[in-house]
């Protein structure tokens, strides 16, 4: 039972090669080119105000010097909701379950905030490894437990995202079996179950959306306090 509930979360594979990089690119092919034409189809209309109200609000606490990652961070806002959103799928692979992944999308991102910190402002950078006012005997105490948060940042985003989308991964399965079970030998009891199951998927579906945006906005917060 326990193999078979986390033999979903395996990367799946053809003649020995892993499609993860299948369903990495997938998202990228469903989004709508834009047209040529004056008036846009209700969908481009709906996709180009998401991403204008998304970036505005990403921009709110950011400096000029952060404004040239709107585009970058927009684009892993979108790519990790259609990624999560995607999962929900039945007989899909959701590969931001994936902690190799998500440290992959993060640590370049998170060492990419320090190294501008260290390159523009290296004194203020290195200050937030010692707050003001600190007593001298605490002082290389202080200096270790800053530098070991500061590291673990880029594991925090990573198992943040994968044990919240896992979580609810298992929780649908376990709710779902239970219901398949149930229902000829107790309906009512599975009908309850269904129902549970439903509200269960419509919660899955916000934090799919909230995670990818905790995701981006962690990164936009590590990267105010180096711009």
């Amino acid at each position: 039972m326990t193999v078979s509930l986390f033999d979903q979360f395996m990367s799946p594979t053809l003649l020995g090669i892993p499609l993860i990089a299948l369903a990495i690119t997938l998202p990228w092919i469903m989004y709508p080119a834009p047209t040529t034409r004056w008036l846009n189809s209700r969908f481009l209309a709906l996709q180009g105000w998401f991403i204008n109200r998304f970036t505005q609000q990403l921009l709110l606490p950011l400096s000029l010097g952060g404004h040239k990652w709107a585009a970058l961070l927009t684009s892993l806002m979108i790519f990790l909701i259609t990624m999560n959103m995607l999962g929900l799928l039945p007989y899909t692979f959701t590969p931001t379950t994936q902690l190799s992944l998500n440290l992959g999308l993060a640590t370049p991102l998170w060492l990419a905030t320090v190294i501008i910190g260290m390159r523009n402002q290296p004194t203020h950078a290195l200050g937030h490894l010692l707050p003001e006012g600190t007593p001298g005997p605490l002082i290389p105490v202080l200096i270790v437990i800053e530098t070991i948060s500061l590291f673990i940042r880029p594991l925090a985003l990573g198992v943040r995202l994968t044990a919240n989308l896992t979580a609810g991964h298992l929780l649908i399965q376990l709710i779902s079996t239970a219901a398949f079970v149930l229902i000829s030998s107790m309906p009512a009891v599975a009908l309850l179950t269904s129902t549970v199951l439903v509200l269960l998927t419509l919660l899955e579906v916000a934090v799919a959306m909230i995670q990818a945006y905790v995701f981006v906005l962690l990164l936009t917060l590590y990267l105010q306090e180096n711009v």
